[in-house]
């Protein structure tokens, strides 16, 4: 009898219709701290000019442990000219490591300088850092030589740098298998060949240090 009654309740189980259980609560695909912030902000002054180029920061923002802010500067040739030093101050903290991303390139012509704008990005910013008062600052632009580079547009300021300095070196471009290339052809006779290329090749030539430096509050 036992054994009949449990066979009628699982029956009556199987043929009574299926019930949707209410849906539960929406589990969230990430989450986001609200200590890590997001802040944007203009500097107190948009554009400086330094060592005959002009350094704009139009914004900075703070985007969790990054912070990041939009450069542009003028061009001085056509050479590959970067941001080569540039810094972030806060709170008493100074981050040097940065990564650079080219927005938009404006080719220097005949009469009118160029313009290139980046975004740096500074990383691992703690995200209670206090940057009510930070600084990023631009220490150096550079261009990386091309080889096509040396004798159109540099051969001529470092021949002029040493002439000032009374480093007697001599340089001139003769034609090396089809293209010309900047060579030393004369300098002291007590002067060894590596000291030479020393003088000839550093990096001065190819650095406009500034300083370039803007202010933002980022929050705290």
């Amino acid at each position: 009898m036992k054994r009949t009654i449990l066979l009628l309740t699982l029956l009556l189980v199987a043929c009574s219709p299926f019930v949707a259980q209410p849906p539960g609560p929406a589990v969230p695909t990430a989450y986001i701290d609200p200590s890590y912030p997001t802040v944007q902000a203009v500097p107190a002054v948009v554009s400086q000019l330094s060592s005959g180029i002009e350094v704009r920061a139009d914004r900075a923002w703070r985007d969790g442990k990054q912070v990041n802010t939009d450069i542009c500067f003028t061009l001085l040739d056509a050479s590959d000219w970067t941001v080569s030093s540039a810094s972030l101050q806060y709170a008493g903290t100074t981050v040097s490591d940065f990564s650079s991303t080219m927005l938009s390139l404006q080719e220097p012509v005949e009469g009118q300088s160029g313009k290139r704008c980046d975004t740096l990005s500074f990383l691992n910013v703690p995200p209670d850092a206090d940057l009510s008062n930070s600084v990023v600052t631009v220490d150096a632009i550079a261009a990386m030589p091309r080889p096509e580079d040396y004798c159109t547009i540099y051969m001529p300021k470092i021949q002029q740098s040493l002439n000032e300095r009374g480093i007697a070196i001599t340089l001139d471009c003769p034609v090396v298998n089809g293209q010309e290339t900047m060579q030393i052809i004369s300098k002291p006779d007590n002067m060894l060949q590596e000291d030479a290329e020393k003088y000839v090749y550093s990096d001065e030539f190819f650095t406009v240090k500034g300083p370039w430096a803007f202010t933002f509050n980022l929050g705290q």
